[in-house]
């Protein structure tokens, strides 16, 4: 499935010759070009997904003491790996590199890492029919004069019926928002940045496997794990992180990584108050529920790719370009839709809401050949809270205002601190990570 539908008219730069990949950064060991730097301060990272991790590497790769603290109990963050479910490994979080121009891509050219060019083409669910091709097309976010309205009553203004309502839903759903709620104009602006490429990729492996193995395990050592930071006092030279048990972490520098979600809820206590225009630029980047069902079965009755379910606008196949004979097919729940399944008593009763959905469009087919499902809900990680940043109605400047450090004492990373198109995605998360380090490594070398 192409993620990534929106024409990009920028040309594409390389951000590998622009970032360091782990290859690149070892090759300048090697040759002596990487120095460590003199300096007896400790930098504290907040949360182990692909920004920490990354951020920690670089700082490793200079000689800086460091540390990274996990709330949960596994590094990763919205990256995940399911083993034995299905006769292959399974990404239960993010699970496509999106473009061929990123430190993600870099590495897995280097590592010679098996990838397969996702290929597949959308079909619809559209007036109780399967279809190869609608009246008109629903892709229409895009261009020079698109207002500050949502995908959803922009759709309705060029004329789209109810008919394409769960299709639209499908579209925002990809951009990780309701259509009622993500910015025609603002997701366009973004979109416009976007510089990594348009080919979608799968792994044979997962994609947690690749960041596992080239990038966690060269910083292993430094992560604290089951380690959630209440709040953090950065009023005098050294900087106070209190955990959930009242342990105290001290640091010079604090890289502060978790989910926009998080910092939305105030569920870190900073003092003192971060500054007024920060916390309202975090209020502006949207994030939304999010919830992916994997469903297993006898036998492949269903689409690659389907758009317009009412309970799901998006199912997928999970099996493209893994070497395996099982089905399974991919339930990608977001907005709205993710919200009324997460607000079922048990993953039992969203399975089987899914597959009374998909009875009605295959004839009954789902429940007759259902085998078993896998449940992961986003929305319910106490330290996630959700799918990804989106761009909201209004949201202006927020993410450049949200990146900026504090008082050269904290600094900001995570996918929704991307400000150069690239936020809901790996690569994206990383290319924060290194501009934290890089960051903090200028300051020390003032």
């Amino acid at each position: 499935m192409k993620r990534r539908q929106f024409l990009r008219n920028s040309s594409i730069a390389s951000i590998g010759s622009v970032l360091l990949s782990p290859l690149m950064l070892s090759a300048c060991r090697e040759k002596g070009l990487l120095k460590n730097i003199k300096y007896d301060g400790k930098v504290i990272i907040v949360g182990a997904g692909a920004a920490g991790l990354y951020a920690g590497y670089i700082l490793k790769s200079r000689g800086i003491d460091f540390s990274i603290l996990e709330a949960s109990d596994i590094y990763g963050g919205r990256m995940g790996k399911l083993n034995g479910f299905a006769d292959y490994p399974i990404d239960t979080g993010a699970q496509w590199m999106h473009g061929s121009n990123s430190i993600v891509a870099d590495l897995v050219k280097a590592k010679k890492t098996n990838i397969t060019l996702d290929e597949t083409e959308i079909k619809y669910w559209y007036n109780n029919h399967i279809v190869k091709s609608l009246p008109n097309n629903p892709f229409i976010f895009e261009g020079d004069n698109l207002p500050d309205i949502s995908f959803k009553d922009y759709a309705i203004e060029q004329g789209f019926n109810s008919d394409y309502e769960n299709i639209i839903e499908a579209i925002a759903g990809d951009q990780g928002a309701s259509a009622s709620l993500l910015s025609a104009y603002w997701n366009n602006k973004d979109e416009e940045n976007w510089v990594s490429g348009d080919e979608d990729f799968k792994f044979k492996k997962t994609y947690f496997d690749v960041i596992d193995e080239y990038i966690a395990q060269e910083v292993n050592g430094n992560i604290q794990l089951n380690t959630p930071i209440t709040s953090i006092n950065y009023t005098a030279s050294k900087i106070i992180l209190k955990d959930h048990t009242n342990n105290n972490y001290i640091a010079d520098k604090v890289i502060i990584t978790v989910p926009i979600s998080i910092l939305k809820l105030n569920e870190i206590k900073f003092t003192p108050d971060l500054p007024s225009e920060k916390t309202y630029a975090f209020s502006k980047i949207g994030m939304g529920p999010g919830i992916k069902v994997f469903l297993k079965f006898n036998n492949k009755f269903y689409e690659d790719v389907l758009y317009g379910g009412s309970v799901c606008a998006a199912y997928l196949d999970d099996t493209i370009g893994k070497n395996t004979t099982n089905n399974v097919l991919l339930a990608f729940v977001m907005g709205d839709q993710a919200a009324k399944l997460s607000a079922l008593p048990d993953d039992v009763s969203i399975t089987n809401v899914l597959l009374q959905e998909l009875d009605i469009i295959y004839k009954g087919k789902a429940t007759a050949s259902f085998i078993s499902s896998s449940v992961h809900n986003y929305t319910k990680k106490p330290y996630i809270k959700g799918a990804y940043g989106y761009s909201s109605i209004g949201m202006g400047n927020a993410r450049q205002i949200a990146a900026l450090p504090v008082n050269d004492k904290l600094y900001f990373a995570g996918e929704a601190m991307n400000t150069n198109g690239h936020h809901q995605t790996v690569h994206g998360a990383i290319e924060t990570g290194y501009k934290a380090a890089m960051d903090i490594i200028e300051s020390i070398l003032k």
